[in-house]
């Protein structure tokens, strides 16, 4: 079985194998813990409407049809093949690598519990088990179990059952060969440190400090905070770094963002994307490439398929629709990952409204209909209106990540306001600064990014490399402000939705 196989089995013991059922942050949901911090609910769906069309069968050999409400907007994600008329969708490996960096988080939020049991981990026995999620190998791991959990059972019990020879690293930011915006072992900004140099060294570095941590852990060397008191779990610094949702964050970002905006939504290089061949099927599938790019990108946004149907309290407080009604959550389908679920929160939390989830369901269901109705190949103005769907997916997408950084600037704002009171925490203060930071990293990895490489650089200089604890001085606050406006602008945020000077009454 091997070393790697037998811990990360005997962590998925030592957590009865479920999900993260605690503090995830803004990529959970309750199928994998954690709800937004801030914000209130406001009910309503995630684009309106009802369902006027067909009904979607999907299935291999069913011909399919599209639902579609009064406008025309596809109200379930289902399309049909030029060729056979059954499903064209397919994007079961977005779909495995979103559950792989949900289940690498859930191993990170059950260390404290297996250190504190008991556990005595050597030096790089936590590097391997993290290496399991981020190299995964399917030779080695594709008939484990895998640990998500959600209120109804899952369809799909091991890895294998989801997808095979996918794996993390193989798709961060700098490890394609073609096709990227920038060559990100010299273009990657926002964390500089000796030896981080791309994407993926800066997630070592920080699988390297778990490491460690973990091993001082257990010999009773634990940190302490500001204000004297032990840390809470073997993921935070002493320097208030959360490694946690660090490498959850900033791992979503630098696969599923970069993936889907810099390559299958993109259009720069001939082969690839939307410049991907339409005129005939993939060999024995049932899509053309350019249906499975498409598709593709949308399985990195992670909405469910019925996504349009759901409210954002569904979206960001349940985050799985049994569309089908089989009492099960097929993880294919159903569950919405990651990217889309902070879509959710964002728009239910806004001052002035704002509806993430809407532009980005329109713009990917409605540019996939463009793409099944025209099988054969786009004419040069179809081809421009897929970009203009494109653009609005994309810019939905990063709306979504760039309003979570100003949630989590203002949170941070609030932890500083709260130094020196009862209700300060240092965990809290921790996680909020790297969830901010993690979000922030990412914005880079869009080639349509309406933030400026100069702008951006000035953010991450303005946020630094941790969070200021000692003394919480009124610079640094007036620092993120001055990082929050440039988000502002960027973005073209209402004013309201930024927050006051104290990260109160905004987003």
């Amino acid at each position: 079985m091997g070393t790697r196989c037998a811990s990360v089995l005997l962590a998925c013991v030592l957590t009865a194998c479920g999900g993260d059922k605690g503090d995830s942050g803004d990529t959970g949901g309750t199928a994998t813990g954690g709800t937004a911090t801030g914000g209130t609910a406001t009910g309503g769906t995630a684009t309106g409407g009802t369902a006027t069309g067909g009904t979607a069968t999907g299935g291999t050999g069913d011909t399919v049809t599209t639902p579609t409400d009064g406008a025309g907007v596809p109200t379930y994600y289902e399309f049909a093949s030029g060729e056979s008329g059954a499903s064209s969708v397919s994007y079961s490996g977005q779909t495995f690598r979103q559950l792989l960096i949900e289940d690498m988080t859930a191993y990170v939020s059950g260390m404290t519990d297996r250190l504190n049991a008991g556990w005595f981990p050597v030096p790089g026995e936590v590097t391997e088990d993290m290496m399991f999620y981020l190299e995964f190998d399917s030779t080695v791991g594709g008939s484990i179990d895998h640990s998500f959990t959600a209120d109804l059972p899952i369809l799909q019990t091991t890895y294998d059952d989801v997808s095979s020879d996918k794996d993390l690293f193989g798709k961060m930011a700098g490890n394609d060969e073609v096709g990227q915006h920038k060559d990100w072992s010299v273009d990657f900004v926002g964390w500089p440190a000796p030896g981080v140099t791309t994407p993926e060294s800066l997630v070592r570095a920080w699988v390297a400090m778990l490491d460690d941590a973990a091993v001082n852990w257990s010999n009773g060397d634990i940190p302490t905070g500001p204000d004297g008191e032990p840390v809470g779990a073997v993921y935070v610094t002493a320097e208030g770094h959360d490694l946690k949702q660090l490498l959850e964050k900033f791992t979503r970002g630098a696969v599923a963002f970069s993936q889907g905006t810099d390559d299958y939504l993109d259009d720069d290089e001939p082969g690839k994307g939307l410049l991907s061949d339409h005129t005939a099927n993939d060999d024995g599938k049932n899509y053309t490439p350019l249906e499975h790019q498409w598709d593709e990108g949308f399985g990195y946004f992670g909405a469910t398929r019925d996504y349009y149907d759901l409210s954002d309290d569904q979206i960001a407080d349940i985050g799985t629709s049994d569309y089908d009604g089989d009492g099960l959550i097929d993880l294919k389908y159903e569950v919405c990952w990651g990217h889309s679920v902070n879509a959710a929160k964002r728009d239910r939390g806004a001052v002035v409204g704002t509806d993430f989830t809407k532009q980005a369901w329109e713009a990917f269901a409605q540019g996939r209909m463009l793409i099944a109705e025209n099988y054969g190949g786009l004419s040069d103005d179809q081809f421009a209106e897929l970009q203009g769907h494109r653009d609005q997916a994309v810019a939905a997408w990063e709306n979504a990540i760039a309003s979570t950084v100003v949630h989590y600037i203002n949170d941070t704002l609030q932890d500083m306001g709260d130094y020196g009171t009862p209700d300060y925490s240092f965990n809290d203060h921790a996680k909020h600064w790297g969830e901010l930071k993690g979000f922030a990293l990412v914005m880079q990895f869009n080639p349509r990014s309406p933030m400026s490489d100069g702008d951006f650089e000035v953010f991450h200089g303005l946020v630094g490399t941790a969070p200021v604890v000692a003394g919480l001085d009124d610079d640094y606050a007036d620092d993120l402000r001055t990082a929050r406006a440039l988000l502002g602008t960027a973005y073209g945020f209402d004013e309201a939705n930024l927050g006051d000077d104290d990260g109160e009454n905004g987003w």
